[in-house]
């Protein structure tokens, strides 16, 4: 296997491992050097794929703790928004998107870091809107999860059911992303070894839960999405 593809196989176990000790963090970690290394087009939509399956994973677990019409109200800005996001995709040249992807993915992991607040969410509406800025960064930069934490952050939903809600919101907005923009360019194969990937990130995340405090792993994932952000825009700005 090609080292950039060894690489990409590191960057989903890594993703995997921050989703299982954070609870958000998978396409945040692994998109940033999905995209750097397969390219804007193919990472993105690659890291799209791959969250459907952690998605499915997390929510089988959590699901007797879903707000059903909390979660269904941010879906439809989701679907709203992949449409617009999808022409993003196939408008941009590579070096622009690159630049993009990484600026967006930067923009989040900061804002989460910061945890602010945004009053216009708490008004009628509000749960419509986060939905429609997830469905947007998802499908240009899979990371759908930062306005979905803002929103949590607003409204001061509780972390109980916020889990399952977002997957659901995460499964409709990634599928329809990758029906938008079609299958990533990648081998069989290297799905597969990606797969092993995830699994061994989610056991090595379950074994580091006990050995690691919620602060520090939230901080290393932090800072891990954004040097990858950082590495997307660079290569982007060196492409044009």
């Amino acid at each position: 296997m090609p080292v950039g593809d060894l690489l990409a196989v590191a960057a989903v176990a890594l993703g995997a491992t921050a989703q299982r000790l954070t609870g958000l963090g998978f396409a945040l970690v692994a998109a940033p050097f999905l995209v750097v290394l397969l390219g804007p087009r193919t990472g993105v939509t690659l890291a799209n794929v791959l969250s459907i399956a952690i998605c499915l994973i997390v929510l089988a677990g959590t699901f007797r703790h879903l707000q059903r019409r909390l979660a269904a109200t941010l879906a439809v800005g989701a679907v709203v928004a992949v449409p617009l996001g999808a022409l993003v995709v196939r408008t941009l040249p590579t070096p622009a998107l690159l630049i993009g992807v990484g600026t967006l993915t930067a923009a989040s992991v900061l804002w989460v870091a910061a945890g602010r607040e945004l009053r216009l969410l708490r008004r009628r509406g509000g749960a419509v809107v986060a939905g429609l800025a997830s469905g947007f960064c998802n499908t240009t930069a899979a990371t759908g999860g930062p306005p979905l934490a803002v929103y949590a952050a607003s409204t001061s939903w509780s972390q109980r059911a916020f889990v399952p809600s977002v997957q659901l919101v995460g499964l409709v907005s990634n599928g329809l992303s990758v029906a938008a923009k079609g299958p990533p360019a990648v081998s069989l194969p290297f799905v597969a070894f990606c797969g092993v990937a995830m699994a061994a990130g989610l056991l090595g995340g379950q074994f580091l839960t006990r050995r690691v405090s919620e602060a520090h792993a939230r901080r290393a994932m932090l800072l891990l999405a954004l040097g990858g952000s950082l590495l997307a825009v660079g290569k982007g700005v060196t492409s044009l």
